[in-house]
């Protein structure tokens, strides 16, 4: 069946951090989504010039009668600017999903489970950590993502507590631009096979540049391609 255009309407806008806005939609699609999935969105200037693009679901999806969006803003970015600068709670957009079924993971699908993300690629990788901390917690995982700097990790706070507090999860943070900065490359992904053991799943998301060399390093280190999935955004 297609997906249709339904209005959803916006019921939070908080920062998340210095280039990341937190939207909260209350959506009416009357189904389920899986974590890891994203929705389409479009605007519509009053001239009828329309501008879509697509975001991954940060959000658990056991509360589907809303979802989480964490849009960057992005330097000339017609629909990003609208969502860092003009849109607010009470307003009302189109969207139509939930969309993707390669880029999914239920908790029935067990584990270890490794995420590996770059930037706002941590997005999907999110929903997928908050269910498995409702429906699977026993299921080990590991989530090795990359960022400029620490106030430019999304969900920062969040990560490090559960890092702390769940015995099954672990976090390893890879900063660029910082003194002493890397990016992720060979030995940390040593380290974090290391640390979880041979994954069932892994989950790349990031850029293209970003899953292309992190995918490559993964399958340097020994985990066979047909168990690596990825989504991937320009630039």
């Amino acid at each position: 069946m297609p997906l249709v255009w339904q209005e959803a309407r916006i019921t939070a806008a908080v920062p998340e951090t210095p280039r990341v806005r937190r939207l909260t939609l209350a959506v009416g699609w009357g189904k389920p989504f899986r974590a890891g999935q994203h929705v389409d969105v479009r605007l519509t200037a009053p001239d009828g010039h329309q501008a879509q693009r697509s975001y991954s679901i940060a959000s658990s999806p056991t509360r589907p009668e809303t979802i989480d969006l964490l849009i960057e803003r992005l330097a000339d970015g017609e629909v990003s600017g609208f969502f860092a600068d003009v849109a607010e709670p009470g307003d009302v957009i189109e969207l139509r999903g939930p969309i993707g079924g390669a880029f999914v993971w239920d908790p029935a699908e067990g584990g270890p489970l490794l995420l590996v993300g770059g930037g706002s690629g941590v997005v999907p990788l999110l929903s997928m950590l908050r269910h498995r901390a409702e429906g699977a917690p026993d299921v080990p995982a590991l989530l090795l993502t990359s960022a400029r700097t620490p106030d430019d990790v999304i969900a920062r706070e969040e990560l490090m507590r559960r890092d702390a507090e769940e015995p099954n999860f672990q976090l390893r943070l890879v900063l660029t631009r910082v003194p002493g900065g890397r990016r992720i490359d060979a030995d940390t992904v040593r380290a974090a096979l290391a640390a979880l053991g041979t994954p069932a799943h892994t989950f790349v998301c990031g850029s293209n540049p970003f899953v292309s060399a992190a995918s490559d390093l993964l399958v340097e280190a020994g985990l066979p391609a047909r168990t690596i999935r990825t989504e991937r955004f320009g630039g």
